[in-house]
């Protein structure tokens, strides 16, 4: 269900309570629109804590770049509040054009992560993503499971391939030095994510 609020007091007051609780920290603003994201639940907090883990050691401790669970990306360096998403996991490689503002980030990432919620839209984040100049960009659905590769060409980000289940194809990232693909799993699919180098794999 879509609500919108056009009393103004009402709209401070529910956000002032959102920013109290911390429920606030997965709020997005789209060209001047307000979303209220839900509280991801257990297995979704779960992949993005495993995610930024397992790329942080791939980063070398920060010396190739950083990892970051959930963070602000903006478009413009003020004003940035009128226009900002969060993807789930960002990684910002060492030299990256993208400034790092404090309170939020202009530019993109060079790679993200979007793990899907019921009802959210993380497909329709595709555009803005571009438009920021995010590299790549990988999917996490989980209804059905599947894994999406988006490529950044020609100013768009583009699928360059798709992992199930049954199919186990392995989506290789020109961005970090690893291969993703979906495998069964004793309670769920997981995901399989091995380092170039063939000496290192990871299970999420």
């Amino acid at each position: 269900m879509v609500m919108l609020v056009v009393e103004p007091r009402l709209e401070e007051t529910l956000k002032a309570e959102r920013r109290a609780s911390g429920a606030d920290r997965w709020d997005e603003v789209w060209d001047g629109v307000y979303f209220m994201s839900p509280l991801p639940n257990i297995e979704h907090q779960l992949f993005v804590g495993m995610l930024t883990a397992t790329f942080q050691n791939v980063l070398d401790a920060g010396k190739r770049g950083t990892a970051y669970p959930g963070i602000n990306v903006s478009d413009r360096e003020d004003d940035w509040a009128q226009n900002y998403r969060c993807p789930d996991v960002a990684v910002f490689l060492t030299g990256s054009p993208a400034r790092n503002l404090d309170t939020h980030w202009c530019g993109g990432p060079d790679f993200a992560v979007e793990i899907v919620s019921l009802d959210d839209r993380s497909r329709e984040k595709l555009e803005f993503y571009a438009r920021v100049g995010v590299r790549e960009l990988l999917i996490v659905d989980r209804d059905p499971w599947a894994l999406e590769m988006y490529r950044l060409e020609a100013g768009e980000l583009r699928m360059s391939g798709k992992s199930t289940v049954d199919s186990a194809v392995q989506l290789q990232s020109e961005v970090l030095p690893l291969n993703f693909r979906l495998v069964r799993g004793d309670a769920r699919p997981q995901i399989e994510i091995s380092h170039h180098d063939g000496r290192q794999q990871w299970r999420i």
